[in-house]
């Protein structure tokens, strides 16, 4: 069962990789459309700022490819700046349109949250189960690195299924039909992260063997 990598030029990609070989995944790294599209699960990534990447999606053509493989049904997630990308619009780099595929907008958080960016082990708060938090604990910790984030009042809440408190909420994870993201690196949150990817891998799993039934 093969999971894409989508490799945009922005991006963890080795480290997500090994994330999901241990999930059990067949894994390719791929910029490839064909690849992707082919793929029971496509994995968004990203590190860095909204624009560049933006702009990368654009010149290769891969954001439109994401957003039919959203359409198509085929599990997709987002993770750090590749969830902040699924979103409609940010703030950065002077305002830059998002992929849509998440409802609302990513804003840089106040200084009066705290140090910025925020980097560092925080506790999820589930405000609802879902798929991807199976097996998770309320309060668990993942790590994050980010100076822009999605918050409670600049999306639509049915989306959001975890925060973190940082100064106030911050929105950790979303699911909106098959589409899912986390705004820290499970890559590097130890084993509650190894547990989402492993949660998607499985996700990818059932959608392909419905596809076929």
């Amino acid at each position: 069962m093969r999971v894409a990598i989508c490799d945009y030029g922005v991006g963890n990609l080795r480290s997500v990789e090994r994330a999901l070989l241990h999930a059990g995944a067949d894994v390719v790294v791929t910029g490839d459309a064909g690849e992707m599209r082919d793929a029971a699960g496509v994995v968004l990534p990203g590190v860095g700022a909204f624009g560049p990447a933006a702009d990368a999606l654009d010149e290769t053509g891969l954001g439109d490819v994401v957003k039919d493989i959203a359409a198509a049904r085929t599990p997709l997630l987002g993770v750090c700046l590749g969830h902040q990308l699924l979103f409609e619009h940010s703030t950065e780099n002077g305002g830059r349109r998002g992929l849509g595929l998440l409802p609302g907008r990513i804003v840089r958080l106040e200084a009066e949250r705290g140090k910025v960016p925020h980097m560092g082990w925080n506790q999820l708060a589930v405000t609802r189960p879902s798929t991807l938090t199976e097996g998770i604990e309320d309060g668990a910790y993942v790590y994050f690195v980010h100076s822009y984030a999605a918050t409670p009042e600049t999306t639509d809440s049915d989306a959001v299924v975890a925060t973190t408190d940082y100064g106030g909420p911050v929105v950790a994870i979303c699911v909106k039909d098959n589409v899912w993201s986390t705004q820290f690196h499970p890559e590097k949150s130890s084993t509650s992260g190894l547990r989402i990817y492993a949660n998607f891998v499985a996700a990818c799993a059932r959608s392909r063997e419905r596809a076929r039934a």
